[in-house]
């Protein structure tokens, strides 16, 4: 039965330089979950309705997927859009742009900023996540993912570790005094974990209610240091795919839960209830959670669907203004990795066409000529060509982060982490 475990915090620290609520001693409350591996779920006609419409929509977004000729570099602009709204949310924000830069200038084996550097490592964790769709969900694949995310990170110690400390949401950055939420205490959350996969590997429940449940279970265990609200979003993925959805184009609902934070915030936490799980009152808080999470599976199709006819459109445009150009061409092999690439050197896109330099030298005046690329660097070394219009349809698809219905946007502290405690936004 869930309920809230009193726990007694003694603070370490002293010292008339450090905040009293830091030097704070006391009783906290830690919330233990139910274990839902096995459990009984039920969905009233309503939620189940909009669950169903969701599963629709994401097959839909699969088949339309595979009849795109560029489907692959497709796929992978929508999983970096679910990347960067999924980082957003935990206050890392970059420009498209920069971001595009920045995965040039990674793939050419230069160096990048850490913010965007931190954001592609989400990128790479997604992959990841999603490379092996059929496999069971274990803790050690969750971890894997976690270790991707977090390695290029002042946090690397802690990559792909469960934590041996407790952690916290809000309040101070050494006391979980005045925290909004106290996670289940360490020494249950590789017990807890253990019932998260055994859930994820069921096949009782529609698989977006199951994606839905062990989203909200994840974020309720808060299971590592930090890193928790980007794991959990890849974990969402990685239901959808193992039932045979979201294979081959992942929907941005991390863009979508971001416009829709005050209903997100408030489902999650009524989640959180304390009690029989039997109850009406938990059954209903489940329900809740589950048709919020439904309806923002609807509207990321709608988000991909519209990106996808766009960047197709678009594509389609640029092959009209290349005129002749033969199948085979050199330019056409360039142009069909565009979305995958929107900004790339001569020797990046050497290397994703298999052409040789010079003849990737010719592409690349051809589509400068035909105004579908354009240059930026030094004219004879470090030279880049950006994919403009289509920088501009990735940046439509973001600029939905711009301005969410409520505040979600929360950063883990800039300071060293603490070596028996650490407060937890992510």
């Amino acid at each position: 039965m869930a309920r809230y475990t009193p726990i007694r915090w003694a603070s370490a620290l002293a010292g008339i330089d450090t905040p009293r609520r830091d030097r704070w001693s006391g009783t906290i409350l830690a919330y233990e979950p139910d274990r839902i591996a096995g459990r009984d779920f039920t969905l009233s006609g309503a939620v189940a309705a909009d669950v169903a419409d969701a599963e629709r929509a994401l097959a839909r977004l699969d088949a339309e997927s595979i009849a795109l000729t560029n489907m692959e570099a497709l796929a992978r602009l929508l999983l970096r859009a679910e990347s960067v709204a999924s980082s957003y949310i935990e206050g890392l924000v970059v420009s498209p742009q920069r971001l595009l830069r920045a995965d040039q200038q990674r793939s050419d084996g230069r160096e990048v900023d850490s913010r965007a550097g931190e954001i592609l490592a989400n990128v790479d964790a997604m992959t990841r996540a999603l490379s092996n769709p059929h496999e069971p969900i274990t803790v050690e694949q969750l971890c894997a993912v976690h270790g991707q995310l977090l390695a290029p990170t002042r946090l690397s110690p802690y990559a792909g570790r469960l934590r041996d400390m407790q952690n916290w949401i809000g309040g101070s950055d050494f006391s979980p005094n005045g925290a909004h939420f106290i996670p289940p205490p360490p020494e249950l959350v590789p017990e807890l974990m253990l019932d998260l996969c055994a859930f994820a590997n069921e096949d009782r429940l529609p698989a977006i209610a199951q994606a839905a449940i062990a989203h909200a279970q994840f974020e309720t265990i808060h299971p590592f240091v930090d890193g928790n609200g980007r794991t959990g979003r890849a974990l969402i993925y990685m239901v959808l795919r193992r039932r045979g959805l979201a294979l081959h184009a992942i929907p941005p609902i991390s863009l979508v839960l971001a416009t829709m934070a005050d209903a997100y915030i408030h489902a999650l936490k009524r989640y959180r209830y304390v009690g029989d799980p039997s109850s009406s009152e938990a059954r209903a808080a489940t329900e809740q959670w589950v048709e919020v999470f439904a309806v923002a599976a609807l509207r990321a199709v709608a988000h991909a669907e519209a990106f996808e006819k766009q960047v197709e459109e678009l594509v389609r445009s640029w092959t009209e203004r290349l005129g002749s150009a033969r199948s085979d061409s050199a330019a056409l092999a360039v142009l069909k990795h565009l979305p995958a690439m929107p900004i790339l050197t001569v020797r990046g896109a050497a290397r994703i066409t298999g052409r040789s330099i010079a003849a990737v030298n010719n592409a690349l005046a051809v589509l400068l000529e035909a105004g579908i690329l354009t240059q930026t660097g030094n004219q004879k070394r470090n030279r880049s060509f950006e994919a403009r219009e289509l920088i501009e349809a990735f940046a439509d698809l973001e600029r939905g982060l711009a301005s969410p219905t409520g505040n979600t946007q929360v950063s883990a502290p800039n300071r060293p982490v603490p070596s028996r405690r650490r407060v937890s936004n992510d």
